[in-house]
């Protein structure tokens, strides 16, 4: 087992050829890993099948096995994630721009890779394949470290995407995992100044707050997600219902579900009853406040203030009636998590203010809050979602990936 000093040592090492590497290069290493992915699927459902085994005897919630999970149909959806990343634009060496100095001095800036980018998760072993796909086509050697909860499926994956780049001549360094998922690791990782450019937690609130807090390193901060659904005075209640549906049930363990249903007073009569009813269904236990309790009676728990700010990642929703599209807005910027907004509406001034006004990551008109994706934006695979106003924020593709730097042409010119 290679200790994370040394695997930091080796991703240093390589870098500067990764760097260098053409994009012809690069996506040609890509779909030879989105190859080997689905080639080698079966190797990756039995190590697979080892951390759900281990899940469900350490008692991980039925959210959490959903996202360690890996079928056939997530892995082709992983392989082409990879190939969707060699199809995009490669962003290293793009030129943003160039103007002219008095001086003659002619200056722009140029996307250049990272250089070492570390990546702290959890029980996503896809993370492991997205992440690696998205720093190798920016440019940059990574640094995985995945939770134990899915330490064997991202080791298998690690195995095979080194092997696919070391069979096309490329550096297999450029991918590397820490087996040692110990808090000890994550700790070390957090403090690999000198060799780590920036490191990106991927996570619950537990794991993002520790290395923000901790980190001595550059940091992206991904973020949770208690997203929310306004159902406006002029909505359309039945589409309401199905962007509600889907928002909170089609995957409630992620972090662009549903968490939160607000509903104007003028509507809630009407539309409560309609949520309750597309709800059933899967079983959502409703939060809510004394408004929404009067209309839907003793199946609706009491709200508190804790449950309007919860992430769930499950079958629960906090509810509550407004007054007022104000009301909507104050109580989102209050309790959201600066991740994804949703307002369901007919006035076109209502949706144009919630779009200024509301403090997020994604603001949508009329849809759901699920295609807060790298994948569904059209970006390919993504690192993560970023709620801080830094650098990058919402889907982190390759772009938000790579840095820039200054290029200065020049004749002779001396100050």
């Amino acid at each position: 087992m290679r200790q994370l000093l040394e695997i930091a040592e080796d991703a240093r090492r390589v870098k500067h050829a990764v760097a260098k590497l053409g994009t012809n290069d690069k996506n040609r290493g890509l779909l030879a890993i989105a190859d080997a992915l689905t080639t080698h699927a079966d190797e990756i459902i039995a190590a697979n099948r080892i951390d759900i085994e281990n899940g469900r005897a350490a008692g991980l919630a039925d959210g959490l096995i959903d996202r360690l999970m890996l079928d056939e149909k997530r892995i082709k959806g992983i392989a082409e994630g990879c190939r969707q990343v060699a199809a995009l634009p490669d962003p290293v060496g793009e030129v943003l721009g160039m103007h002219k100095r008095p001086n003659g001095l002619l200056i722009g800036q140029k996307r250049v890779p990272m250089g070492v980018i570390g990546i702290i998760y959890e029980a996503r072993p896809n993370v492991t394949v997205d992440a690696a796909a998205l720093c190798f086509k920016a440019g940059s050697a990574c640094i995985l470290r995945g939770g134990k909860e899915a330490f064997h499926s991202s080791m298998c994956l690690t195995q095979l995407m080194r092997a696919a780049l070391e069979a096309e001549g490329l550096p297999a360094d450029a991918i590397n995992l820490v087996e040692d998922t110990s808090r000890d690791s994550a700790n070390q990782m957090m403090k690999l100044n000198g060799y780590l450019d920036v490191l990106i937690p991927r996570g619950g609130a537990g794991l993002i707050r520790a290395v923000v807090q901790n980190a001595t390193v550059p940091v992206i901060e991904t973020g949770t997600g208690n997203c929310h659904v306004y159902v406006d005075a002029s909505a359309d209640l039945d589409m309401a219902q199905r962007i509600l549906v889907n928002a909170k049930c089609q995957r409630p363990s992620v972090c662009n579900a549903a968490e939160s249903l607000l509903v104007h007073k003028d509507v809630a009569a009407d539309f409560l009853p309609m949520a309750a009813a597309g709800l059933a269904p899967d079983g959502v236990v409703l939060h809510g406040c004394p408004r929404t309790m009067a209309i839907l009676g003793d199946t609706v728990l009491p709200a508190t203030d804790e449950d309007y700010g919860r992430e769930y990642l499950g079958y629960e929703i906090s509810c509550k009636v407004v007054d007022s599209l104000d009301e909507a807005i104050d109580h989102i910027n209050r309790f959201n998590t600066g991740h994804s907004e949703c307002i369901v509406t007919r006035d076109y001034a209502s949706s144009q203010r919630f779009l200024d006004e509301v403090d997020a990551a994604a603001v949508y008109v009329n849809a759901s809050t699920r295609f807060t994706d790298g994948f569904e934006f059209g970006f390919g695979a993504e690192i993560g979602i970023s709620t801080q106003k830094l650098h990058a924020r919402g889907p982190m593709g390759l772009t938000a990936l790579t840095t820039t730097k200054y290029i200065i042409y020049g004749n002779g010119q001396v100050r």
